[in-house]
């Protein structure tokens, strides 16, 4: 979703700072980002770098990123908290956001409200998963332990200033 709007968007060159290749999280939102690339018929090499969903480790990517692919124009960024770290990269090294780069986090924390810009990212339905989290349990609970299902939440794009 967050890839989609940044490329309807008119950017061309969309980088991401994945989360970390062995959680579940971080390997899902870099699945989404790179089909969504390629369902748009562009490459994703060079624009890939991961992070350990920490902001630190988020402005380290960004640098790097920087390096690789100077004329980058957007980011979408597997955690907030990265996020977070991503605006402070990409301020130090002189680009405007969203004017030279549009950033979008993941998550809607309260973290994205309170950056600078204020941050546009993808909310994740946190009720709606304690609740089914809970009602697997039960649910798990009540049948001996067989199998949990599979369940995938609709997530929501919130439009802020970073994108």
């Amino acid at each position: 979703m967050a890839v989609q709007y940044l490329l309807k968007s008119g950017h061309a060159t969309v980088a991401t700072v994945a989360g970390p290749p062995d959680m579940s999280p971080g390997v899902d939102r870099l699945r989404g980002y790179r089909t969504t690339m390629a369902e748009a018929g562009l490459s994703d090499s060079g624009l890939i770098v991961f992070g350990d969903f920490g902001r630190v480790s988020a402005e380290h990517a960004v640098y790097r990123l920087l390096d690789r692919r100077p004329g980058l124009d957007a980011i979408f960024v597997a955690s907030d908290l990265m996020a977070a770290g991503a605006l402070r990269a990409l301020r130090r090294s002189g680009r405007r956001v969203p004017d030279d780069v549009a950033v979008i986090g993941f998550e809607d924390s309260p973290l994205a409200r309170h950056t600078d810009p204020k941050l546009t990212t993808v909310r994740q339905p946190v009720e709606a998963m304690g609740e089914r989290l809970a009602s697997e349990l039960l649910a798990l609970i009540g049948r001996g332990g067989s199998e949990p299902s599979h369940v995938i939440l609709d997530t929501e794009l919130i439009i802020r200033e970073s994108a």
